[in-house]
């Protein structure tokens, strides 16, 4: 039924909380996981000044992926990937350039004004995304 799951992540205590998820998904089906980290590009956008920004974004999104990637057995086959972007739009594009067939991903991740300003990348994601979302409130009892 899913043979290519994506679970996304911002590096963030709370986009892990949808691992055990993925992760049963994952050996329920047999399915290859992708892990996707999007360095927000909208930080620097207009100020060439601020690319080292990106750079360190880029930077802390391999280090997402791969402590996320720990996280699976090695009978899981995984697949990382880190790249700049708007994240619910590198997400989209994501889903439909690799063929995935279900998104894994928490209710919220990071916080802050830019949250405030921008809006939930989990809400823009369960508007636009062609394919099932599963989504994985903070707590969980």
């Amino acid at each position: 039924m899913y043979d290519k799951l994506l679970l996304t992540t911002d590096g963030s205590e709370e986009s892990e909380k949808a691992v055990e998820h993925a992760k049963s998904l994952a050996e329920k089906y047999g399915a290859e996981v992708h892990i996707l980290y999007i360095s927000d590009v909208r930080a620097q956008m207009g100020d060439p000044s601020m690319e080292f920004l990106l750079e360190n974004l880029e930077e802390i999104g391999e280090e997402a992926v791969n402590e996320v990637a720990k996280m699976f057995p090695d009978s899981i086959d995984t697949v990382l990937e880190n790249r700049p972007g708007v994240p619910h739009t590198e997400i989209t594009y994501y889903i439909q350039e690799e063929d995935i067939d279900i998104l894994c991903m928490a209710t919220h991740g990071r916080s802050g004004l830019d949250r405030l300003l921008i809006g939930s990348t989990t809400e823009k994601v369960l508007r636009e995304s062609p394919v099932p979302v599963i989504t994985v409130p903070l707590e969980q009892d």
